[in-house]
């Protein structure tokens, strides 16, 4: 899956959960979720569930702790989707 299409798939679903909407425009693979989107601690949770939903894939404990940047969550969705 290309880069682009899983950055905007990504950002389909963090959408509901941001509340800098400024933030959301300006997306980039820098782009922190709770710094520069603060998207909270609780709903991070929901997006991991979403990005699990839509890719079909298992997100462990560890990764999911990484999962705070673009950049960081498209690298973890990528080698998920390579372990199927």
């Amino acid at each position: 899956m290309a880069n682009e299409e899983l950055l905007s798939k990504l950002k389909t679903i963090i959408a509901p959960y941001v509340q800098n909407q400024e933030g959301l425009k300006n997306l980039t693979e820098n782009t922190d979720f709770i710094k520069d989107l603060e998207i909270n601690s609780a709903n991070l949770v929901d997006v991991i569930l979403d990005v699990e939903d839509e890719f079909d894939i298992e997100i462990d404990n560890e990764s999911m702790e990484k999962m705070l940047t673009v950049k960081a969550s498209i690298e973890i969705i990528e080698a998920k989707l390579a372990e199927k």
